[in-house]
């Protein structure tokens, strides 16, 4: 329980033979992000490391954007969605990257409560929208594999749109309620974030009494949120793999598994560190280990993905050089 007066915030803790014991406390009005603090001298080295990667995730996913639609052999549902999930990557390591990147070079690693509840809401709202993207991307090798002959009729211009835009929007109202219940909590075991940004387990540490009531509800949020559409992709590859062994020939099961290969090594990246970190019991991983996988879904997923795409994907490749060929054509004539 909270009671606010005259400045301060006064907690009650219910303790043993039912004496209440009153803790006063100044209010939180900001947060120390302690992010990679444990290891001093290294700042520079982090913050080279990062900015590097945060340029290279920029350049790679604004790469597939462009590429996509510049090529009009690339203009299919497929690609309309790996468009949007370049553009996804961008806007979710934006939320957290620059942050970070601050803090490794200021002294100052301070954010203030809006700015954490902000970052928290975005960031859980996008990784939401991953989810539900990857689940429709999952969709769309469904239909082209175990239906090829209806793909053009079910997966139409409409249909996608629909797809994309439900994926945006699935989880703003179930996170933004999330991050209400978290920042309405009371904050008083200390104002110090075992992380790089504000995230859900870090900052339940940091909460008065019991938060068990606040992880049920993350765990039912990543249950809906990201277990059923993980549980939707798992069933899609059921039935491709079994439409994928029904072919004859070799060559056409290879052919048929490399369409769906660079999606299933991106699923298995962003879905395994997330897994253990949101749903393992708290007992069997520390806020440090956590901090350490988080680097992995935040940072490293949005890296690969795009070397993934391009380096797994043919057509790709082929749009890649014509870019190339017309580039370097252009420059002869001028």
């Amino acid at each position: 329980m909270c009671d606010k007066s005259s400045g301060f915030e006064y907690y009650y803790f219910e303790v043993k033979y039912n004496r209440t014991v009153r803790v006063n406390k100044n209010i939180t009005n900001s947060f120390l992000l302690l992010g990679f603090s444990s290891f001093p001298g290294l700042e520079g080295l982090f913050f080279t490391t990062f900015f590097t990667i945060y340029l290279l995730i920029l350049i790679g996913n604004s790469f597939i954007i462009v590429i996509t639609l510049a090529d009009q052999t690339l203009h299919s549902p497929m690609y309309f969605f790996l468009r949007n999930l370049s553009c996804l990557e961008i806007c979710y390591t934006s939320i957290i990257i620059p942050k970070m990147l601050e803090n490794i070079v200021s002294e100052d690693r301070t954010i203030s409560f809006i700015n954490c509840a902000f970052q928290m809401s975005l960031f859980l709202i996008t990784g939401a929208a991953e989810c539900f993207l990857l689940a429709a991307m999952a969709y769309d090798r469904y239909v082209a594999i175990c239906q090829p002959l209806h793909y053009s009729l079910i997966m139409n211009s409409r249909v996608c749109s629909g797809l994309v835009a439900a994926s945006w929007l699935a989880g703003i109202p179930v996170q933004l309620s999330q991050t209400f219940l978290v920042f309405t909590s009371c904050f008083c075991n200390s104002n110090e974030i075992n992380h790089f940004f504000c995230d859900i387990p870090a900052l339940l540490s940091l909460v008065c009494g019991d938060t068990a009531i606040n992880e049920k509800i993350a765990l039912i949020e990543v249950i809906l949120l990201a277990l059923i559409p993980f549980a939707m992709i798992l069933m899609s590859y059921v039935c491709i793999a079994i439409t994928i062994l029904k072919i004859p020939s070799v060559e056409g099961r290879h052919k048929a598994f490399s369409t769906c290969s660079s999606h299933l090594m991106v699923v298995l990246g962003f879905y395994g560190s997330g897994i253990i970190v949101y749903v393992t019991p708290k007992s069997r991983h520390s806020l440090g280990v956590d901090k350490y996988l988080s680097l992995f879904y935040t940072v490293l997923s949005p890296l690969v993905n795009p070397l993934i795409y391009s380096l797994r994907n043919r057509e790709v490749q082929i749009a890649l050089g014509k870019s190339l060929t017309f580039l370097l054509t252009c420059e002869t004539n001028a």
